[in-house]
């Protein structure tokens, strides 16, 4: 079992490729008139010291490495190829991703775009184990600092602004650490590249790829490339770290003995480093994928050895590798930030997909979440936004759709919506494109939210050719994504919400789930889309036992909430995660929704220890029983004062006009003091957001009036975890928790399936 491994820059030297040239004399000159310079010259004399240069380097060592590989290798049959950052496309062309000329075309222009980065640099550190680094970086404060290659346990490259890093040259010089500044213009492998990853991505367009005939392992991920996502994987390594060590313990992993390296020895003893120093990675095999009309149940006889090995495979394959995460389980937003840029952050470095909760946020608050979840993730790792439908602020709906693509946000969590939106569509739209096969690409990911199957068939239909339309006429989209609209649903991924946290219309899995799924096998024969819907389950998600019937079930992921608000990462108070670590199944109840009190929308909240359920109703009652606050009894006007909103409500009137004129909105006080039920609602919403601040601010002096959105499934997993560390909140985390019911899920379907057999 051999591997063939290909280096990068840094193994170039005056005078490589001497003897190649004068065999592939054909390859040379193809070479030579694509770069518009005599490249034999430049490698073998290099007169004008050019060989050095990013922009030179990497298009004359792609071609020598080749040229070697074409005289030694051309007929061998390796099981893996390999390639260290530029020699990844070495590897590609050795196992038929693209010919030769392609190939030179790909990274003559990679090579252009990273040498025009700069103002940063590079250093490796010698030395000194990976936790140590991170350790020794987090207590200079060097948070701008990224570690661009982990070549072996002893040996990590370290990039990021020029000061920053002759700083920690210095400061790991005085502690007596081995540092060794690199000789390169730029911070390579870091999210400082990204706008050359960017620019890449585009030109990589007009390009195709064929299938690979030989696995390559692929730098960012440590894991083999696809065919779909070759593009992909070679835009984002420009900023990803280079996951050697990882790469070749894959590798170990598949029984990989003998390592050949083309044109010269740097790599083989990496090799030699991390196979004396480092475990294989498990390596997951036999085990049958659930296909998206399936659920995910093995057979006895392709059982996993290792109930983790199932734990990876429940649910859709496409949609793991579509979202790039390791398990089909998602921790959906919450409102106002409880869904946090911590818990995504936590999340994605797990390999799993969170979605910032930005319901309640401000333009300004959103925008630093993304900023802070964009300055930790910089490996390409997986993270979403909620994208709530805004019934009364259509315009900052838009608004937050505008920042979404500012930022290059690609995966957005619909939710609350029971049609599309014009802010909805410009987001699907904006990210269509056309492959040179003819598909569609969607680099806009709608991950739609949806509990009845007259919203979902919204969702899995085109998007309205009268929304098109006006898009287009305004010029926010294109003629061409106009067109291509058409071929393809606002949704691939449909998330059944049952009854849930927040929100609800109090659906039954059981019944909507398969409603749903029918709806999908009609949608998908009416319009025979080249992609399949996927349809996944959330709502009442709070123990192993429903992960495993949601699979048993067929659905193609599963997504959480409420248990994910009761972990350290939630973004509410410790007195709020002390209340819902103590709850079971029975103490929830339902009350009107802040946003849609008038239309008697309702969410799932916390009862036991409140008070905020019982008199939230009490308002409702109140608002559809009279016409305006004058017509309510005096008695139950004073009640009101004095329990629920600590103020006069003539003071809540005047506070809200205020809040009202400084966001622009005067037209909606002139109606009110027109319409005295429309003032008495925007009244009665004021103490909707007081008991959420309340709530978020941990007031233990209001708790009875705390608003806490939660489900009964945080009940569930309440007794699930008791008497085990997890029982306290302080203990958990939600990428934790995530993995631990998948596995116990995973282990519950091994012990189904053995009980049946037998």
């Amino acid at each position: 079992m051999k591997t063939i491994m290909f280096p990068g820059q840094g193994s170039q030297y005056k005078g490589m490729g001497k003897e190649l040239f004068k065999i592939f004399t054909k390859e040379v000159q193809q070479a030579s008139n694509i770069l518009g310079y005599d490249l034999e010259e430049l490698c073998v004399k290099d007169p004008e010291r050019k060989l050095s240069k990013t922009a030179f380097t990497q298009p004359a060592l792609y071609v020598v490495n080749a040229l070697e590989y074409y005289q030694k290798h051309q007929d061998s049959q390796p099981a893996y190829l390999i390639g260290h950052s530029l020699g990844e496309y070495n590897a590609l062309l050795a196992a038929g991703a693209f010919d030769f000329e392609t190939g030179l075309r790909l990274v003559q222009k990679r090579g252009a775009l990273m040498a025009a980065a700069s103002g940063g640099s590079m250093a490796a550190v010698l030395g000194l184990q990976l936790d140590e680094l991170r350790q020794k970086l987090t207590d200079g404060g060097y948070t701008t600092i990224d570690v661009a290659n982990y070549n072996t346990p002893t040996q990590t490259v370290i990039a990021g602004p020029q000061e920053i890093i002759n700083k920690v040259v210095k400061d790991f010089d005085g502690q007596g650490i081995k540092i060794v500044p690199l000789n390169v213009s730029a911070p390579f492998h870091s999210r400082y590249m990204k706008p050359a990853a960017e620019e890449f991505a585009v030109f990589l367009r007009d390009f195709n790829f064929s299938p690979l005939q030989i696995p390559v392992i692929a730098n960012a991920t440590a894991k083999p490339y696809e065919n779909n996502n070759i593009a992909d994987l070679l835009s984002t390594q420009i900023v990803s770290s280079v996951q050697w060590t990882d790469t070749i313990r894959y590798l170990m992993g598949n029984d990989i003995t003998t390592y050949e390296e083309i044109g010269g020895v740097i790599l083989t003893k990496m090799v030699k480093e991390i196979r004396e120093k480092c475990t294989a990675l498990a390596i997951e095999r036999n085990v049958q994928v659930a296909t998206v009309n399936t659920p995910a149940v093995v057979t006895q006889t392709d059982m996993p050895v290792r109930e983790e090995c199932l734990s990876t495979r429940l649910g859709s394959r496409a949609f793991r590798e579509d979202y790039g995460i390791k398990y089909a389980y998602l921790a959906g937003a919450m409102y106002r930030g409880i869904g946090s840029k911590e818990l995504v952050i936590r999340m994605a470095r797990s390999n799993m997909l969170g979605f910032i909760g930005t319901g309640g946020m401000s333009l300004a608050e959103i925008e630093k979440n993304i900023q802070g979840v964009q300055r930790e993730l910089t490996n390409g790792e997986a993270y979403g936004m909620n994208l709530l439908h805004n019934i009364i602020d259509p315009a900052f709906e838009m608004q937050t759709v505008a920042l979404f693509l500012k930022y290059g946000i690609k995966k957005v969590e619909a939710a609350a919506y029971m049609q599309m939106t014009p802010s909805l569509v410009y987001y699907r739209l904006s990210g269509l494109r056309k492959h040179h096969d003819g598909t569609v690409i969607c680099d806009h990911k709608i991950l739609a939210k949806v509990s009845r199957p007259e919203v979902a068939e919204v969702f899995m239909r085109p998007a309205p050719e009268k929304i098109v339309n006006k898009l287009l006429e305004e010029r926010l989209i294109t003629e061409e994504q106009a067109a291509l609209s058409r071929m393809v649903p606002m949704s691939y991924d449909i998330c059944v919400e049952a009854d849930s946290g927040g929100h609800t219309d109090g659906g039954v899995a059981l019944v909507l789930l398969p409603s749903v799924q029918r709806l999908r096998t009609d949608i998908q024969k009416e319009y025979r889309y080249n992609t399949p819907i996927r349809v996944g389950l959330a709502g009442g998600i709070g123990t192993p036992q429903a992960v495993a019937c949601a699979y048993i079930m067929g659905a193609d992921f599963v997504l959480t909430g409420s248990i994910n608000q009761c972990t350290v990462e939630a973004g509410t108070s410790d007195a709020v995660k002390d209340l819902l670590q103590d709850i079971n199944v029975q103490d929830t109840d339902y009350a009107p929704a802040g946003d849609m009190f008038e239309i008697g929308g309702k969410v799932q909240v916390l009862k036991k220890g409140v008070l905020f359920p019982a008199r939230a109703n009490k308002l409702f009652a109140l608002y559809t029983q009279y016409n305006s606050l004058e017509e309510i009894p005096e008695k139950t006007m004073l009640q009101l004062e004095k329990n629920y909103f600590k103020k006069p409500l003539g003071t809540i009137w005047e506070e809200t006009k205020t809040y009202l004129r400084d966001k622009g909105d005067q037209r909606i006080i002139e109606e009110a003091e027109k319409h005295p039920k429309s003032k008495m609602a925007l009244v009665f919403r004021w103490y909707f957001d007081y008991s959420n601040k309340l709530a978020f601010e941990g007031n233990t002096d209001e708790k009875v009036n705390f608003q806490v959105h939660t489900g009964p499934a945080l009940g569930a997993f309440n007794q699930w975890v008791k008497g085990t560390e997890l029982e306290n909140w302080r203990n958990r985390h939600a990428d934790k928790i995530g993995i631990k019911m998948m596995e116990e899920a995973a282990g519950l379907l091994k012990e189904t399936l053995v009980m049946l057999n037998n």
